[in-house]
C-alpha cells in the first residue's frame, strides 16, 4: 500500500466497461472500448494501489444503461458508489431505486466527442427531482462551454461537481480565463472540482508538472469540496495510457500536508458520496 494514502482513501472517479458479453455496449455509443474492464480489474486495481473506497461512473460506451455500473457497485455495496448517466425524463421510481442501489449522481457530458449536449434547463429540471435524495450533478464539460453554462449551473438545487479540473489546457498558466471561470465557479459552496484528469489537462505529458500548480491551488483554497480520482481505464485518451502508480504518487505534490490529504480522500468523499449509508 502507498505510504501516502490514509485508511479510506477513496478513488472517486472510474469506469467500468463491460464485460461485453453481460453488458453489451449501447448501439450507437460514441465510443465503444476495444477491451473489456470488468469490475474484477477494478477490484485488483483499487486494492493493490491501497484505494479502499470507490466511484464507479457509468461510461457513455454503456448509454443510459447503468446495468454495468450497478452491478460493480453491488459487488462492494459499503465502499462503492455509483454515478448514472440517465435521460432527463427518467422516472422517479428508477431514481429511487438507483438510490437504492448506491448510486448518488448523475452525470451529464458536455464535451463535443461524447455526442448531443442535454439543454441545461432540462438538467437543472432532473436535479431538483433528485435533490430529495441527496444527490448531486457531475458535469463534464470542455472549459468554454462550462463558462457558458457558469450562470445556469449557479442555480442548480444540488451540488454541482465538475470533472477533471474543468478540462482546462495547462500550457495557458493559472491566470487563464478558463481557470479563472472555474475558480469562480468554486467560490460558490454548492459547487466541487474533481483533480482527476491531470493526464487529459497537460501538454507536457508525465510526470505532468504543467497540471500541478492547478490541483494545487484547487486543493490549497477550496479544501472541503475536492476529491481525487485516477479515471482508470482512462477513455478516449490522446496520449500513452498514464501509469496508475505515478497518479496516487501524485497526490502528494497535490496535497502536501497530511490533514489536506485526508480531507481529499477521506472526509469530502466521505460526505459527497455518502459512505456509510448503506450496510
Amino acid at each position: 500500500m502507498t505510504s501516502i494514502l490514509p485508511s479510506g482513501a477513496c478513488n472517486a472517479h472510474c469506469h467500468v466497461f463491460g464485460p461485453r458479453t453481460r453488458f453489451p455496449y449501447a448501439d450507437g455509443a460514441s465510443f465503444v472500448p476495444e477491451t473489456d474492464a470488468p469490475k474484477e480489474a477494478l477490484h485488483a486495481l483499487n486494492d493493490r494501489l491501497g484505494l479502499q473506497r470507490c466511484v464507479v461512473v457509468q461510461s457513455a460506451c454503456h448509454g443510459f444503461d447503468n446495468r454495468a455500473t450497478e452491478d460493480a457497485v453491488a459487488s462492494r455495496p459499503s465502499s462503492y458508489r455509483g454515478i448514472a448517466l440517465l435521460p432527463t425524463h427518467v422516472g422517479d421510481a428508477e431514481l429511487r431505486r438507483l438510490d437504492a442501489a448506491g448510486f448518488c449522481g448523475v452525470r451529464f457530458n458536455f464535451m463535443g466527442h461524447l455526442g448531443r449536449h442535454t439543454p441545461i434547463e432540462e438538467v437543472l429540471s432532473l436535479a431538483g427531482r433528485f435533490a430529495p435524495l441527496g444527490w448531486h450533478l457531475q458535469i463534464h464539460g470542455d472549459p468554454a462551454l462550462l463558462t457558458d453554462l457558469a450562470p445556469a449551473l449557479r442555480r442548480s438545487p444540488t451540488p454541482v461537481v465538475i470533472d477533471h479540473i474543468g478540462r482546462i489546457d495547462a500550457s495557458r498558466g493559472l491566470d487563464q480565463p478558463d481557470f479563472r471561470a472555474l475558480l469562480g465557479l468554486m467560490a460558490h459552496k454548492h459547487f466541487w472540482v474533481k483533480v482527476s484528469g491531470m493526464d487529459r489537462v497537460t501538454r507536457q505529458g508525465p510526470p505532468y508538472a504543467d497540471a500541478l500548480p492547478f490541483a494545487r491551488m484547487l486543493v490549497a483554497e477550496f479544501g472541503d469540496r475536492v476529491v481525487w480520482g485516477n479515471d482508470w481505464p482512462h477513455p478516449n485518451h490522446a496520449g500513452p495510457v498514464p501509469d496508475e502508480q505515478q497518479l496516487v504518487d501524485l497526490i502528494a505534490e497535490m496535497a502536501p500536508g497530511e490533514s489536506a490529504r485526508h480531507a481529499l480522500l477521506v472526509d469530502n468523499p466521505q460526505r459527497l458520496y455518502r459512505f456509510g449509508d448503506q450496510p
